[in-house]
């Protein structure tokens, strides 16, 4: 029974069964503990070969980094929970007070973030099963496209028809393309459903072809311009960098003539571009959310924000209702920030060739971090409390009762509001202002995100983390490896500023967040850390093998107990747990693989960037990723073949890699075969059977470089710089 004899909104359970997880992961510390031992008992004298002793030295150094982040790890995921909803009881309590929702769609370009996907992801959110006086979609377009306005104009139309569907049906998920792709046939048991099923694919088929149509033009006709006044918003100097602020109201809730087919209430529809200005830093995505927050504050003024990703459709349309139960529970919500759900995506191969699911970290490490005080803000999927997301402190005033704030509009009419708004998204409205800095997301960092999560628990606030059975979004997952490193670099590059920076956990978080809290971010903040470690594990027992220098004990030792412990333990764990949240074997071998990629690859050049970059020799940028792709490249994805396809400096540090593991390993199989040398086979069998793992690892890549013909296989001249870099490496080690 929760307080005043209600009972809770919501549930909390530790996960069950943690004691096998403790025994193993106690007994792989006792393993490490070993290895570390070895490493300083058998350094090499100052008699050895100088190679050997610095070779030594950098294999410890990789496994204290390794066991570091493997001790974090741990931590976080020894206890994690798990959040249940009751919304039958938010409904009994609170159904005639629930609370406005703005909703914010973020995109960037037209071209690799296609419009009829966007105006998908606003009918998703358009369609939540929540009263629609109560929800407010603003599309914040940050490429300040005509075409993705007149997208959104179509979208408004098919609502009508659309919203009172769902309705009426209960369908899920409630983005028409996701809807009509996972349902390709009118249901024969529901003539009624049948009938009305067919005309509204037709009416979205019809718009799909109008918007395709015009995006692939590239300009909107005359005729459809004069449709709308929004229009008169565009002119010849308009370009994507430089243009003036644009609000336009598409759909205003509070007009008794905005409803549906049915004579239902429309969602309020904003179309919003901030001013850019080439003189002006326009501070990528979180400037974009930023001018959301203020414009949507005069427009509609809800008291709770989600924001999505232009590709991220909801999947599950009582999403709201599952976030309010933590925000409205009376024991425990008052003291929530924001609502976390996972970022999961629909177009995953069954193996999930590029390890895009992240599925442990969904699964063990984010409610492992929910029990350490609360989730990271990831960017997408999440659900916020205005007030927290605006620099409000928690304190005893945040306990309130719940009360409709979306009245604040008053008498303004549409013209009015979007007039006085374009000063809110305005260039120099921030100009001596605290946005970016303690109002709003956080500026200067290349994931934003999580600077501005962090920046909230810090002043007080929990977060919660929330995964439910259906998922409440699904995105498109990068369909190339340069998409996915490039991804993953980003990743890497903004959580090392982070840690460089005044925001770094261990020191911003003292004495405000727990210590537990402060490590738990600390392992993704170290992410592009241990390229280091990782290429010199790949790199340096393989120079080595060549050069006939041992860096592990003999096979016959019993100080291979310990490693061959750890190694082995700790694979067939992780592959336990992999295939208890349903991945399959070789999911699980794609996931090793590309995360020695991108330790490899992403990590190391997003470690490289951050130095740069605090060398004054770089800057900050913002890429953003493809959602679209060629039609071969979509089905060698599907295939599950991996894409190379462009050259790039990440594939070359690849490829040089795979291939100096590959002469490595049949050299150290000649020695035993060939020249039937049983020494190396007793002081190197360890370093064979690495460079054999790192060889099967590597067989994607091989079959790029060698075997395909397809125009995914690696360039020409990646392939040459490779075998170049990899013969001069094996040249000097053999000398």
């Amino acid at each position: 029974m929760g307080r005043d004899g209600y009972l809770p909104l919501f549930e909390t359970k530790v996960a069950k069964g943690r004691i096998l997880f403790r025994c193993y992961a106690a007994s792989v510390f006792v393993g490490i503990i070993f290895i570390w031992v070895y490493r300083v008992v058998h350094f090499p004298p100052a008699g050895a070969q100088v190679l050997r002793r610095w070779a030594w030295m950098g294999l410890f150094l990789s496994e204290v980094l390794f066991s570091f982040y493997w001790i974090l790890t741990q931590l976080v995921r020894w206890s994690p929970i798990y959040r249940y909803t009751f919304k039958d009881r938010l409904s009994q309590r609170y159904e005639e007070v629930l609370p406005g929702v703005d909703i914010f769609v973020c995109t960037a370009d037209p071209r690799i973030e296609p419009p009829i996907m966007v105006i998908n992801t606003v009918l998703s959110v358009m369609a939540y099963n929540y009263p629609s006086q109560n929800l407010s979609v603003y599309l914040s377009d940050d490429g300040g496209s005509d075409l993705t306005f007149y997208a959104l104009l179509e979208a408004s139309r098919f609502s009508k028809h659309w919203l009172p569907f769902c309705r009426k049906f209960s369908i899920e998920p409630r983005s028409p393309a996701a809807y009509f792709s996972t349902t390709p046939e009118p249901p024969a048991s529901n003539p009624l459903m049948a009938q009305e099923w067919l005309f509204i694919k037709e009416l979205y088929e019809d718009m799909k072809n109008r918007i395709e149509t015009t995006t692939r033009l590239g300009r909107i006709a005359e005729e459809i311009r004069k449709e709308h006044k929004g229009f008169l918003e565009w002119n010849s100097a308009s370009t994507r960098h430089d243009h003036q602020s644009i609000v336009q109201m598409v759909i205003d809730g509070k007009d008794p003539k905005a409803v549906d087919s049915e004579g239902q209430p429309l969602p309020t529809l904003v179309y919003l571009s901030r001013e850019k200005r080439p003189q002006y830093h326009h501070n990528f995505k979180a400037g974009a959310m930023n001018a959301l927050i203020r414009v949507s504050s005069k427009i509609s003024n809800g008291s709770i924000i989600l924001n999505v990703d232009c590709d991220m459709y909801s999947n599950n349309s009582e999403s709201v209702r599952d976030a309010l139960c933590f925000f409205m529970d009376e024991e425990k919500g008052h003291e929530i920030a924001y609502v976390q759900f996972p970022q999961c995506y629909d177009n995953l191969t069954r193996n999930d060739l590029y390890g895009t699911c992240l599925r442990v970290i969904i699964q063990v490490e984010l409610p492992g971090l929910d029990s350490k005080g609360g989730p990271c803000y990831i960017g997408t999927g999440c659900f916020h409390r205005r007030v927290a997301l605006c620099g409000m402190k928690y304190g005893k005033e945040c306990e309130r009762e719940w009360k409709r704030e979306n009245e604040r509009r008053g008498r303004e009419s549409a013209s009015v509001l979007e007039e006085s708004c374009k000063v809110l998204a305005s260039c120099t409205y921030e100009e001596n202002s605290q946005w970016g800095k303690e109002m709003g997301l956080k500026y200067d960092c290349a994931v934003e995100d999580i600077i501005t999560g962090f920046s909230i628990q810090c002043r007080g606030w929990k977060s919660v983390y929330f995964n439910p059975e259906r998922k409440g979004f699904l995105g498109v997952a990068p369909t190339t490896l340069l998409q996915s490193l490039v991804q993953h670099k980003r990743w890497s590059e903004g959580h090392l500023q982070i840690f460089l920076s005044r925001h770094c956990p261990l020191i911003y978080g003292h004495k405000k967040v727990p210590l537990k809290l402060q490590l738990a971010y600390s392992i993704y903040n170290l992410w592009a850390v241990y390229c280091l470690a990782m290429l010199c594990y790949v790199a340096v027992p393989s120079l080595c093998l060549l050069g006939g220098i041992s860096l592990f004990p003999e096979i016959w030792s019993l100080w291979v107990l310990p490693f061959a412990y750890v190694i082995i333990a700790r694979h067939a764990y992780n592959l336990g747990e992999f295939h208890w949240y349903g991945g399959t074997i070789q999911g699980w071998w794609n996931d090793q693989r590309i995360w020695m990629f991108r330790r490899t690859t992403s990590y190391f050049f997003g470690f490289l960037d951050t130095t740069l970059g605090i060398l004054g020799f770089a800057e900050t940028t913002f890429a953003v990723t493809a959602k679209v792709c060629d039609e071969d490249v979509s089905q060698r994805y599907e295939q599950e073949i991996m894409e190379f396809g462009s050259p790039s400096p990440m594939f070359t540090i690849l490829a040089t890699l795979a291939m100096l593991n590959l002469f490595s390993f049949v050299c150290g199989v000649k020695r035993v075969v060939v020249d039937i040398q049983i020494k190396p086979l007793e002081s190197l069998a360890l370093q064979t059977i690495l460079c054999g793992i790192l060889v099967l690892i590597n067989l994607p890549v091989y079959q790029g470089l060698f075997f395909r013909k397809d125009k995914g296989t690696m360039p020409t001249s990646v392939t040459y710089k490779s075998v170049s870099l990899a013969l001069l490496a094996c040249s000097i080690a053999l000398y």
